[in-house]
């Protein structure tokens, strides 16, 4: 019996089965201070702990995706070691402040499977949660991966494909943000004027600035998140494979996308649920990240006086400016140069 986890492939999947993902991770103002560094996140509110506790936080929050990041990283070794890639997320919601020296574990059930038409893979679907150590949800969301078979004679199983919603409710949304005295927004120290009631329904902002990702970034992003993923890490495999060389992680795109969008929405200081989202194509190092976003909703949240829900489209390019707000062809196809497509919603203060 090997000693070593190879990892699951798509036969070792079963609908209903509950998986206990190894190593707890206490995130630290080190972990928040790399996140910064790899990223170069502006977001007031989770880089100032002055800010954070004259709004009503107990101090600065970690930030956002960092959470989900780290969420993400402790599924990697049962759920997509082998994984041809992450196809998509719907249903994510964050439900809790993680705060420096709050402990993530993650479990994740499998709630769908289909194998895929070539008989070679299948794609399964989970949802992940997180949980601080005293039991406190922080974050769950859905996704579903793309992953080998291990013999490509087994039989099909019968396929099971959830019914995901289309959007998070945004009478959902707001819990992981304390009542906030929003009188003390300063809008000059947040970085932006714009508020909730400045931005319209259909509205387009181009992110204009662009940030060419690095090797070493990105091979000490996954380090952070512990994500173990094969396609990332290892050259020596990848070398053999489709491209040749390693992926960049799907949420190395989201996080460079989400801190190019503080140019243009500096007060979207919170992402409160994700609605959907699909890697659209492959990045590699030495491409840059541009990105654009599109107001697709408003919402007023009940009780809510302090905030309002914006729900944003956010695309990334790659070496591809966004004036014309690029995203799909007259066909309905993505242009070549989009690998983001991500829907999610963020609050801002009224």
């Amino acid at each position: 019996m090997s000693k070593t986890n190879r990892g699951n492939f798509f036969e070792d999947f079963e609908v209903g089965q509950v998986i206990r993902h190894a190593t707890p991770r206490t995130i630290t103002g080190g972990d928040q201070a790399l996140y910064t560094a790899l990223y170069g996140s502006r977001f007031a509110v989770q880089s100032s702990d002055a800010f954070a506790k004259s709004l009503g936080y107990a101090h600065a929050p970690i930030e956002d995706l960092l959470t989900f990041h780290v969420v993400f990283g402790k599924t990697v070794p049962d759920i997509s070691l082998n994984a041809v890639a992450n196809l998509g997320y719907a249903g994510g919601r964050f439900l809790a402040p993680v705060y420096p020296g709050d402990t993530i574990s993650t479990v994740s059930e499998v709630i769908g499977k289909k194998e895929n038409s070539n008989g070679k893979t299948g794609v399964v679907y989970v949802r992940s949660t997180g949980y601080t150590a005293n039991g406190t949800e922080v974050l769950d969301y859905v996704r579903w991966v793309m992953v080998k078979k291990r013999d490509e004679a087994s039989p099909a199983p019968e396929p099971v494909v959830p019914d995901l919603p289309s959007a998070i409710d945004s009478q959902a949304l707001g819990t992981a943000v304390p009542l906030l005295d929003a009188a003390n927004w300063d809008n000059d120290l947040a970085g932006s004027k714009f508020r909730f009631d400045d931005y319209e329904i259909g509205e387009k902002v181009d992110h204009v600035d662009g940030m060419t990702v690095e090797e070493a970034e990105h091979q000490l992003a996954t380090r952070l998140y512990q994500n173990t993923a094969k396609v990332h890490f290892n050259q020596h495999s990848e070398g053999q494979g489709r491209f040749g060389k390693r992926l960049i992680y799907g949420g190395h795109v989201i996080s460079l996308a989400r801190a190019l969008s503080f140019n243009g929405l500096g007060n979207a200081f919170h992402i409160s649920g994700i609605n959907g989202g699909r890697h659209v194509a492959p990045l590699f190092s030495g491409d840059t990240v541009y990105a654009w976003s599109e107001v697709l909703d408003k919402a007023e949240i009940e009780g809510r006086m302090d905030v309002g829900a914006l729900r944003l489209r956010l695309v990334a390019t790659k070496n591809r400016i966004c004036g014309d707000f690029p995203l799909k062809d007259p066909d309905g196809k993505y242009f070549d140069n989009v690998i983001l497509d991500f829907d999610y919603w963020a609050l801002m203060p009224k």
